[in-house]
């Protein structure tokens, strides 16, 4: 049987809201229009906004506020406007007329001032899900998405938690990462007979809290 490919990252994130065990590691997302764009920003300060279908970090811009300051970041450029309209008409042009959602932004821990996330993924065997890799991946000088595609340099797990936040503190993460892993995927299964691979993408942020950020079911 072929393995279901489910593109949209919101059908997944629905999926996976709908368990309160899954729900409580996921940022605040929502469908990208210029009211929850203005909510969201008021509410954190510091919004992720992605194209609902899509991967490689292709599309995604940082978008903050601070004070009557708001501003965005695209790839490594960054501009500033005085009013949120400004900002609104200034994403129209860079975003394009994709279907975008806006995730609430993770202060992620970091090596050497870059940020780190990490992939794991899981595939089906005989029935079976079994754990394929968990590597991090470390920002590109100046970005902000740690894509491999976009310049971004792989670690081990390991080494990634024990460099962004502690070696004491890697083999309870890595063990987080897996229980986690095991939880959702038996959730998007439930929901989505039929998938024989995901790419988990997790954040980890300053405190060591883990957040999901998006599943692939194509992981590249």
């Amino acid at each position: 049987m072929e393995s279901r490919q489910l593109a949209s990252k919101w059908l997944k994130t629905e999926a996976l809201l709908s368990d309160a065990r899954a729900a409580a590691h996921i940022p605040a997302t929502r469908i990208y229009n210029s009211s929850n764009l203005h909510q969201m920003l008021n509410q954190y300060g510091f919004v992720v906004i992605k194209p609902v279908v899509g991967g490689g970090g292709a599309g995604v811009i940082k978008v903050t506020k601070e004070g009557a300051t708001y501003r965005h970041t695209y790839m490594s450029r960054t501009r500033s406007f005085n009013d949120f309209d400004a900002l609104m008409r200034s994403l129209a042009s860079v975003k394009r007329k994709r279907a975008y959602l806006i995730q609430r932004g993770i202060q992620l821990a970091a090596v050497g001032g870059r940020p780190i996330d990490y992939r794991v993924k899981v595939v089906k065997k005989n029935g079976k899900w079994v754990f394929r890799s968990m590597v991090g991946r470390v920002a590109r000088k100046g970005l902000f998405v740690t894509n491999l595609c976009k310049g971004g340099s792989m670690l081990t797990a390991a080494q990634g938690i024990g460099r962004s936040l502690s070696s004491g503190r890697v083999r309870s993460k890595k063990s987080e990462m897996r229980q986690l892993t095991r939880m959702c995927t038996s959730i998007l299964e439930g929901k989505y007979p039929g998938i024989g691979q995901l790419g988990f993408d997790y954040g980890i942020d300053r405190s060591g809290r883990i957040w999901i950020f998006e599943v692939n079911t194509r992981p590249q």
